[in-house]
């Protein structure tokens, strides 16, 4: 029998493989950002002024009425996918071969946008809540006023103030946790597909799940670009903003299969094959 030759197949990393994805191909996928980030002519960095906007606004609020800085701090994180919304459709227009349009970004959550609409208000419900809690956390244990960032560091960081670290930290660390779950892949997959919220919400939630050792480091990168950008030099947050944005679509399309079905899908009668 005559053998045939075949190409082999290139390697591709796909959520059909099976496992969970190591946590160390996050690096990878940042990378895959970076190329979508330059790919699209820097076009998401426009959105990316947006959180540099919003820094000034956290600064600025926080000299007038500095006990919601932290509550409004954390509120930055937790719109921060809904705000990537046109980044994320940039990198979907150059994964469908088109040119990367900005215009065309602008008015993506239309598409879907009873879905988007009504994750945006579960975000800013968390937003609210958080900054309420953080408020109250301050007045209950914060034993300083802060009249300016650096005497708030060094007072936060200080011996006198570490029950109200430890309790700040673990309520900070409970909502932080919870939107990430919920929000990881959630609008991207809004954006992709005619998914609606639950479903996305659902996918975010098994995809943390299943690949929790890489969700943890996606989180922590996450974590360190913005707070990099926070803390040292705040117009830098339109670039590590756009990347965050870019490379979620990455893991996004990674991790979530396209096959995926639907979580409140009826299960198969009896007798009748499974999907």
């Amino acid at each position: 029998m005559a053998s045939m030759s075949t190409a082999p197949a290139a390697t591709v990393s796909t959520p059909c493989a099976p496992g969970p994805m190591p946590p160390t191909a996050i690096f990878g996928l940042l990378s895959d950002g970076w190329r979508d980030m330059r790919a699209t002519g820097f076009k998401g960095v426009a959105y990316g002024i947006v959180f540099v906007l919003m820094g000034y606004a956290i600064a600025e609020v926080y000299r007038q009425v500095w006990q919601v800085t932290m509550g409004l701090t954390a509120a930055f994180f937790l719109m921060g996918p809904f705000i990537c919304c046109g980044i994320y459709d940039l990198s979907r227009q150059l994964a469908q071969g088109g040119r990367a349009d900005l215009r065309a970004s602008l008015s993506c959550w239309a598409r879907n946008w009873k879905s988007i609409a009504f994750f945006a208000a579960t975000l800013t419900f968390f937003m609210i809540v958080w900054a309420r809690i953080s408020v109250v956390i301050f007045a209950l244990f914060a034993k300083h006023t802060y009249p300016t960032l650096t005497d708030m560091i060094g007072n936060i960081l200080s011996g006198g103030n570490l029950e109200f670290l430890l309790v700040w930290g673990v309520a900070g660390l409970a909502f932080a946790s919870l939107v990430f779950a919920t929000s990881v892949v959630s609008m991207p997959m809004m954006l992709d597909r005619d998914a609606d919220t639950m479903e996305s919400i659902g996918a975010s939630a098994i995809t943390l799940w299943n690949n929790t050792g890489a969700m943890l480091v996606w989180a922590l990168t996450i974590t360190v670009l913005i707070g990099f950008s926070l803390v040292f030099f705040l117009p830098s947050l339109a670039f590590t903003a756009t990347l965050v944005g870019h490379t979620t679509w990455k893991v996004y399309k990674a991790l979530v299969p396209t096959n995926l079905p639907s979580l409140f899908a009826e299960p198969p009668s009896e007798g009748q094959p499974g999907v």
